[in-house]
């Protein structure tokens, strides 16, 4: 079962865990299991998915229950009125705060895309390890909100500025993420779709849907001394 978050009559929220699809794709069709087939049979009712998490990430995943009630959501996304906080961990340390730009493409085939993600650094640790062909091991906690929403955006873009999330196996560094493994325990990409908010389109009241950190978040927050919670 996927923990629910909020619910109404006409919209759901559910906390994605990392490694489940949104909804089946062509690339993975032997896969029968996702968030929507899940929800489907959790609520013996049908939900329509209106956004999308990375498979390998985890965190908040809003849905409708009705198709009117995707209508108006997918309207909010596409008018850029939902705000995405998103938070993980990175190698190096990043500056205090900025905004990365760079446009992105879905593939090669694809044109360039405006894309806008803004940060903020929340935290920063340095482990006594040699990774690399630095001395020490250094990480930050990164907040990120996006005004796009392009594939792999937050991912791309971290990478963009050279500080990869940690155990991203697609755009990540392998060395850190070999450490974080071997050394940390990190056995996924460490990027969490923290909190959405918007304006309720029924009722016109501002909607903040938040997920807890996960306990392998926690874990690492403990290990690199964060007093976070």
């Amino acid at each position: 079962m996927l923990p629910i978050l909020y619910r109404d009559s006409g919209f759901i929220a559910a906390d994605k865990p990392t490694g489940l699809l949104v909804h089946p794709t062509r690339i993975a069709a032997g896969e029968r299991t996702s968030c929507v087939s899940l929800l489907r049979e959790q609520l013996g009712r049908e939900v329509f998915p209106v956004h999308r998490l990375d498979r390998a990430a985890s965190g908040a995943l809003l849905f409708a229950l009705d198709r009117d009630s995707a209508s108006e959501l997918t309207r909010l996304f596409r008018e850029r009125a939902v705000h995405k906080t998103y938070y993980a961990i990175v190698r190096g340390w990043v500056a205090e705060a900025g905004t990365i730009d760079k446009p992105l493409r879905k593939d090669k085939d694809s044109e360039y895309r405006p894309a806008v993600s803004r940060f903020e650094r929340v935290a920063t640790a340095e482990l006594p390890y040699a990774v690399g062909r630095y001395a020490t091991a250094r990480y930050s906690l990164v907040r990120v909100m996006t005004e796009t929403g392009r594939l792999h955006q937050v991912r791309r873009h971290l990478r963009s500025v050279f500080h990869p999330i940690l155990g991203d196996r697609v755009y990540g560094d392998g060395r850190h993420n070999r450490f974080g493994l071997e050394v940390l325990g990190v056995e996924r990409l460490l990027l969490l779709a923290k909190e959405l908010e918007f304006t309720h389109p029924r009722t016109g009241s501002p909607l903040r849907i938040e997920v807890p950190w996960p306990r392998d978040f926690l874990a690492l927050f403990g290990r690199f001394g964060w007093n976070i919670r």
